[in-house]
C-alpha cells in the first residue's frame, strides 16, 4: 500500500505541476529574500573581519590609554600616549618596532576650492604594522607626501602626482603630493561614505602638534613570544593608566565588534523578509486549500480503495514537502543574486566601489531549506487535515462546490477579532500617552499590528460588504460579465479573504510608511520655514570645525544683506545649547515662550526648551550647571521655557556662549537675511563665502530639498523591500484565479453554452481579478492611513507636532498599480478559459 501511495503522490505531482508552479515561485521569492539577507550579512561580516584583521595583523603588543583608570580622578588623566611613553615602548626588550596609531577629521579641499570632511591617519614607519594594502604608487616617505584610499581617489578624481590640500589648525593650508592609493578591507563597506588619507607620522602630527596618539602597536623581535613582549612593555611603561594587550587579545576584541556593526542592518532586512514569508505562507495555504477542495472525489476514492486517514494526510504533506524543497533550491540561488544586487546598491549610494562578496555558509543553506520547506509544509497542514475528513461516500456524489459557509465560524471569528482589537486599541492608547518618542512609536506600532490581525481574522465577514461596494460600478457599467465576476468574488468568502489578505498586508505597510514619511517631510519643511526665516544659512563643511568669526563681519558689510546672526553651539555632558545674538530674537529666531520671558535672556542666562525642562526637571528661576569637559563648569539661570526650538536643548546669547572654550573658537553657522527686493542677493553673499573653503551656503529651499531627497531615498528603499511581499501577493491572486478557472471548467462551458462570448468570459475573469486586488488594496490603504495617523500622533510631543499628510497622488499610483497588476495576473487564466471548447468543458468530470 505504501508503494501504491508513493506512486500516487508522484503521479499527482506530475499531473498538477502547472498548478503548483505559481505557488513555488511565491515561496521561492520569500526564500530568496531571506537567503539574500543572510548572504549580505555574511558579506558585511567578512568585509569587517578582513578590515579588522588588517588592524591586528603583525601586531604582537597593543598599548592604549585606559580611560577607566582616570575616570575617578582627573589629576591622573592621561590624554594620550606621550613621546616619552612611545620611546619606552620602543626600548623595551623584544620590541622590534613600534608605531603610534591615531586618526583625526580634517578638511580635504576639493578641486572646486571647497572643503569636505576626511579622516587622516598616520602610516606606520614599520611596513609590517601598516593596516592598509597598497593599490597604486607607493606610501609617503616625506612630510609633504600623501596617500589616499582608493574610493577617495575615485570620487575626488585624484591621480598620482596631483597636489592635495588639507586644512590644519586655524585653517592653515597644508599641501601634499599624492604618491599612492591604498585600500583597507576587501570591499570598503565599512569605509563607504568617508574620505580617507594617510600621512607620515611627522606630517600627521603637524596637523595638530599637541595631539598625542591614542594607541601604539608593536611587533616582536625574533625569539620572543607575544606574552614576553607584553610583560616587558608593561614593565617599561609602568602599566598605570594604560591597557596593554597581546596581538591575540586585540584580534579577539576587535572581531567581537563585527557582529554589532552589521547586525542592525541585517535585522532590518530580515524583518521585511519575514513579512514576505508570511505573505508567501498565505499563498501556499490558499493554494493547498483550493487543491484539496478540487480533489474531494480523488481523495474519497483513495479512502474507498483502502487508504487510511494518515496516508492521505501524509500524501498531501509529501506534495508540500516536494514543492518546498524545489522552491528552496530556486530561492537559495536567487538569494545569492539578491545579495549581489544589494551590495551593488550600497556601493552606488555611497559613491564607492568594491568587490561583491558572496559567502554561502552551511547555516545559510540550512536556513534556506528550513524556511522553504517548513513554511510550505506548515501552510499545508490545515488543508491536509481537512483532506482526512473527506468521507469515502463523497466519491459516489458529484463534486460539491468548494464554497464554505462563514456563518458557522462567525462567532469564533468575531470573538477572536474583538480580542485582537481590544489589545490593539489598548496598546495604541497607552503608546500615544508615553513621553518617550521611541517607546511611544514601538508600543503604538505593536498596537497597529494587533489591529491588523483583527482585520485579517474578520476577512471572510468583510468580503461580502466590500465586494458589493466595489462591484457596484463595474456591475452598472459592464453588465452581465461584471455581475458574474462580482458573484464569483463573493462566492467563497474564506478563499477570497485568504487571497486578498496577502496583498492587504503589503499595501498596509507600504501606505503606512508612505504616510509617515510624507508627514515627517512636510512637518520638517514647516519647521524649517518657521524656525529659520533667514534667506541663507552658512555652515561649515566639516563637523566640529567652526567658521571664522571674521566671516560674519564680512557678510554684515555686504549692502544687500539686512541682518546677520552668527550662532554657536555649546555641548555639555547631557545637553547642548545654541548661542544666538540678542537682536536675532523675534526676527531670525522665533521660539514660542511657555513660561518666563526672553527679555531676561542676558549674560549668564539660558532659555531651555520644554522637552529638556521636563526631562531634567528644571523650571524658570532655577540654575542649571553645564559641564563641557573643557574649562570650568558654568552655572546658568533659567529665565524662560520655550517650544519650537528643537535645534538644541535651549538658547543663550552669544556673549554667554563665549564663556565656554568650544564656542569661543568660532561660529557653528551664520544666518543671513537679505534686504527686501534684493534681486542678486545670493551672488553678493557668495562673493564673501566662496574664498572660504569651509563655508557652505544653503537656502531654506535647498535645505528642504536635501531633506526631502534623503527621505525619498529611504522611502524608495522601503518600497523596494516591501514590494517583494506585494509581488508575492499578486502571484497569489494569479494562482487563485488559475485554480478557480480549472475548478470552474464545466461552469464556464455552461455559461458559454448559454450565450456568453469568449470576450465576455475573459472580461468576467479580469473583473474578478481586479475586484480581489481592489479589496486587498483598498482595505490596506485605509488601514495604512489610519495606522499612519497613530504613528504620527505617537511621534508628536510638547515640542513638535507631526501633522498627518496623506499623499493622494502616491496612493492613486498604488491603486492604479494594483489594478494593472490584477489585469496582468488574469491574462493567462482568462486566455485558458476562453480557449477551452464548450464540448470539452462540459465533458469535465
Amino acid at each position: 500500500m505504501r508503494e501504491r501511495m508513493l506512486r500516487t503522490i508522484i503521479a499527482g505531482l506530475k499531473a498538477r505541476t502547472a498548478r503548483l508552479v505559481l505557488s513555488s515561485v511565491a515561496i521561492a521569492l520569500g526564500v530568496a529574500f531571506v537567503t539574500g539577507t543572510l548572504v549580505l550579512g555574511d558579506a558585511m561580516n567578512a568585509s569587517l573581519r578582513d578590515e579588522f584583521a588588517k588592524d591586528a595583523r603583525n601586531v604582537d603588543v597593543s598599548v592604549t590609554v585606559d580611560g577607566s583608570a582616570s575616570s575617578g580622578d582627573s589629576s591622573t588623566e592621561i590624554p594620550g600616549i606621550t613621546a616619552e611613553t612611545l620611546a619606552k615602548i620602543r626600548q623595551a626588550p623584544g620590541v622590534a618596532g613600534a608605531d603610534p596609531r591615531d586618526f583625526q577629521q580634517v578638511p580635504l579641499v576639493a578641486a572646486n576650492g571647497k572643503a569636505k570632511p576626511a579622516w587622516a591617519v598616520p602610516l606606520a614607519s614599520n611596513e609590517k604594522l601598516r593596516e592598509f594594502d597598497l593599490v597604486d604608487g607607493r606610501y609617503p616617505t616625506d612630510a609633504d607626501e600623501i596617500a589616499v584610499d582608493k574610493r577617495t581617489a575615485t570620487t575626488a578624481k585624484l591621480t598620482i602626482g596631483q597636489p592635495v590640500v588639507l586644512l590644519g589648525k586655524e585653517d592653515a593650508r597644508h599641501t601634499y603630493t599624492l604618491v599612492g592609493t591604498y585600500q583597507q578591507g576587501t570591499n570598503q563597506l565599512s569605509l563607504a561614505g568617508y574620505d580617507h588619507v594617510g600621512l607620515t607620522p611627522d606630517a600627521f602630527q603637524a596637523l595638530e602638534p599637541e595631539r598625542p596618539p591614542y594607541q601604539v602597536v608593536a611587533t616582536a623581535a625574533a625569539g620572543f613570544t607575544q606574552q614576553q613582549v607584553v610583560d616587558n612593555v608593561r614593565k617599561a611603561i609602568g602599566g598605570t593608566g594604560f591597557k596593554v594587550q597581546s596581538g591575540e587579545e586585540l584580534t579577539k576584541e576587535t572581531l567581537e565588534r563585527v557582529e554589532s556593526r552589521s547586525g542592525e542592518f541585517t535585522t532590518l532586512l530580515l524583518a521585511f523578509a519575514i513579512i514576505a514569508l508570511v505573505v508567501a505562507a498565505m499563498v501556499i495555504y490558499n493554494t493547498f486549500t483550493i487543491l484539496v477542495a478540487q480533489r474531494t472525489r480523488e481523495l474519497a476514492l483513495m479512502r474507498c480503495v483502502g487508504a487510511s486517514r494518515g496516508q492521505v494526510f501524509r500524501g498531501v504533506l509529501a506534495e508540500a514537502l516536494a514543492m518546498g524543497l524545489t522552491a528552496s533550491v530556486i530561492g537559495l540561488f536567487g538569494g545569492i543574486g539578491v545579495s549581489a544586487l544589494l551590495q551593488r546598491v550600497m556601493f552606488s549610494f555611497s559613491g564607492g566601489e568594491g568587490t561583491v562578496l558572496l559567502p554561502v555558509t552551511v547555516t545559510t543553506v540550512l536556513a534556506a531549506f528550513a524556511v522553504g520547506t517548513l513554511v510550505t509544509v506548515l501552510a499545508a497542514v490545515l488543508p491536509a487535515r481537512k483532506a482526512t475528513r473527506v468521507a469515502p461516500v463523497a466519491a459516489l456524489r458529484s463534486q460539491p462546490d468548494s464554497g464554505e459557509e462563514v456563518s458557522r465560524t462567525g462567532v469564533v471569528r468575531v470573538l477572536t477579532a474583538v480580542l485582537f482589537a481590544v489589545v490593539g486599541v489598548g496598546a495604541v492608547v497607552f503608546g500615544m500617552g508615553l513621553d518617550d518618542e521611541e517607546a511611544a512609536m514601538l508600543t503604538s506600532g505593536a498596537g497597529t499590528m494587533a489591529l491588523l490581525a483583527a482585520v485579517l481574522v474578520l476577512g471572510p465577514l468583510l468580503v461580502g460588504p466590500v465586494n458589493r461596494v466595489l462591484g457596484a460600478l463595474p456591475r452598472a457599467v459592464l453588465g452581465v460579465p461584471a455581475k458574474l465576476a462580482s458573484a464569483n468574488a463573493g462566492r467563497n468568502p474564506k478563499r477570497t479573504a485568504a487571497t486578498t489578505a496577502a496583498l492587504m498586508i503589503g499595501v498596509t505597510i507600504v501606505s503606512l510608511v508612505t504616510v509617515v514619511a510624507n508627514s515627517a517631510k512636510e512637518t520638517a519643511n514647516a519647521e524649517i520655514d518657521e524656525r529659520m526665516p533667514a534667506d541663507y544659512t552658512v555652515t561649515s563643511a566639516v563637523h566640529g570645525r567652526p567658521l571664522p568669526k571674521e566671516l560674519a563681519e564680512q557678510l554684515a558689510a555686504v549692502p544687500e544683506v539686512a541682518q546677520v546672526a552668527p550662532t554657536t553651539v555649546v555641548y555639555g555632558e547631557r545637553e547642548y545649547f545654541t548661542g544666538i545674538p540678542r537682536d536675532a530674537l523675534g526676527t531670525l529666531f522665533r521660539p514660542t515662550v511657555t513660561s518666563g520671558s526672553l527679555d531676561d535672556l542676558g549674560d549668564g542666562a539660558v532659555a531651555v526648551n520644554a522637552q529638556y525642562a521636563k526631562r531634567e526637571g528644571v523650571a524658570v528661576g532655577q540654575v542649571v550647571t553645564v559641564e563641557t569637559g573643557r574649562g570650568e563648569p558654568q552655572q546658568l539661570k533659567v529665565v524662560a521655557v520655550v517650544e519650537g526650538q528643537r535645534l538644541s536643548d535651549g538658547i543663550m546669547t552669544i556673549e554667554t556662549s563665549t564663556r565656554f572654550e568650544q564656542a569661543a573658537e568660532g561660529y557653528d553657522s551664520i544666518l543671513v537675511k537679505l534686504e527686501d527686493g534684493t534681486a542678486n542677493g545670493r551672488a553678493a553673499v557668495e562673493r564673501v563665502t566662496d574664498p572660504s573653503p569651509l563655508a557652505v551656503l544653503d537656502s531654506a529651499a535647498e535645505t528642504k530639498e536635501q531633506l526631502n531627497q534623503q527621505l525619498n531615498q529611504v522611502l524608495a528603499f522601503i518600497w523596494a523591500l516591501i514590494g517583494l511581499a506585494v509581488v508575492i501577493a499578486l502571484f497569489g491572486i494569479a494562482n487563485t484565479l488559475t485554480l478557480s478557472v480549472l475548478e470552474r471548467t464545466r461552469e464556464s462551458a455552461l455559461l458559454r453554452a448559454l450565450g456568453l462570448t469568449r470576450g465576455q468570459l475573459r472580461l468576467m475573469l479580469v473583473v474578478e481579478s481586479v475586484l480581489m486586488a481592489l479589496m486587498g488594496a483598498a482595505i490596506g490603504l485605509l488601514l495604512g492611513i489610519g495606522f499612519g495617523w497613530v504613528i504620527t500622533g505617537a511621534l508628536s510631543n510638547d515640542t513638535i507636532s507631526v501633522d498627518l499628510v496623506v499623499p493622494f497622488g502616491q496612493i492613486g499610483v498604488m491603486l492604479a498599480g494594483a489594478v494593472v497588476a490584477a489585469i496582468v495576473a488574469a491574462a493567462l487564466p482568462a486566455r485558458r478559459a476562453a480557449r477551452t471548447s464548450v464540448v470539452a468543458g462540459m465533458a469535465e468530470a
